[in-house]
């Protein structure tokens, strides 16, 4: 029975083990999205502090630079849209205000 006993102790140990794992995996990824959910930025701190203060740097600059050049992207097609709308609509004033001025005089 001693040699049972002490299987089943060990398998205990591996299950506790397996589920302490799983337990901090659940927490882990818990925290992550809470972390994701309060900005990257802490997050970003935490781990310049870390010492992956470089590769930190460098991932925020190319996921900056990213981001920044798809927003200027879509901040320039905005901007010309608004542009294009709004020389529309000041042609239009214009003729407006053009046409009945010389039946006025």
């Amino acid at each position: 029975m001693a040699p049972a006993k002490k299987a089943a102790k060990k398998a205990a140990k591996k299950g506790g083990r397996k589920v302490a794992k799983k337990a901090a995996r659940k927490t882990v990824k818990k925290a992550a999205k809470k972390a994701a959910k309060k900005g990257a930025k802490k997050v970003a701190k935490k781990a310049a502090k870390k010492g992956a203060k470089k590769a930190a740097k460098k991932g925020a600059k190319k996921v900056a630079k990213k981001g920044a050049k798809k927003a200027a992207k879509k901040g320039a097609k905005k901007g010309a849209k608004k542009a294009a709308k709004k020389t529309r609509k000041t042609a239009k004033r214009a003729k407006k205000v053009a046409a009945p001025a010389p039946v006025a005089a």
